[in-house]
């Protein structure tokens, strides 16, 4: 039997990112991160004064954008490097301001479509692991493991607030709580690909647990699916 396909939903903040990049590593699978597409296109349009409420201009600017997902060796934690028309923008495409724009740049139903095409290609043959809000129910509504991760609001950007901390990012915690709680809006009421608990997913409250703990329970998951598949 090929590879699963393993989806990973749920609001930001919630540890999709890290929980799919460990379940990678452990399993062997290749990890795709689709928030690194859209922040992608979105530090792109920044780049060039695209307006993030153009619809028209944020489809043809996805178009013509090619993102390269690649997997460094020997991370533990499947860590991605991720070029943006060949430059590495690893790094910047994590500032606040960015995961803020990509937000705006997701709820625009033509850059769905470019990306949702290239994240089917990826994923196609299985043996990956795709975390975003609208894997299970949209990009593939046939993976053999849905899990649908979430924590509090106030668990997820007290997260957030630590990550930026570590890299010395001047945030305030309560203002990253207020954006939590906007993103989680805007990704609950969008008309195309709302975030949404896929019928027959898996949630897990990672409110009280460690990401390592999460991250063997989706592999026992897993583990166990392939076993039922077997003939």
């Amino acid at each position: 039997m090929k590879g699963l396909i393993i989806a990973i939903d749920g609001p930001v903040g919630s540890g999709k990112s890290t929980l799919a990049r460990r379940v990678a590593a452990l399993l062997g699978y290749v990890y795709i991160d689709t928030g690194a597409m859209y922040r992608s296109v979105a530090l792109k349009a920044q780049r060039g004064g695209v307006p993030l409420d153009s619809a028209d201009a944020l489809a043809t600017l996805a178009s013509e954008t090619r993102i390269d997902l690649l997997q460094m060796d020997g991370a533990w934690d499947g860590t991605q490097q991720v070029l943006l028309d060949g430059e590495d923008v690893t790094a910047l495409i994590r500032a606040p301001e960015v995961a803020q724009a990509a937000s705006k740049v997701a709820l625009e139903p033509g850059v769905r479509k470019v990306l949702v095409a290239e994240q089917r290609r990826a994923g196609e043959r299985g043996g990956v692991v795709m975390e975003g809000r609208d894997i299970g129910s949209v990009v593939f509504p046939d993976a053999q493991l849905k899990i649908f991760l979430t924590a509090s609001p106030e668990v997820r950007a007290g997260r957030r607030w630590r990550e930026h901390q570590q890299k010395g990012d001047a945030i305030d915690l309560a203002r990253t709580l207020e954006e939590i709680i906007e993103r989680d809006r805007r990704d609950r009421e969008r008309a195309t690909s709302p975030l949404v608990k896929a019928k027959d997913a898996v949630v897990v409250d990672s409110t009280a647990m460690e990401p390592e703990e999460v991250a063997r329970l989706v592999v026992m998951l897993a583990k166990q699916q392939v076993s039922e598949s077997a003939p």
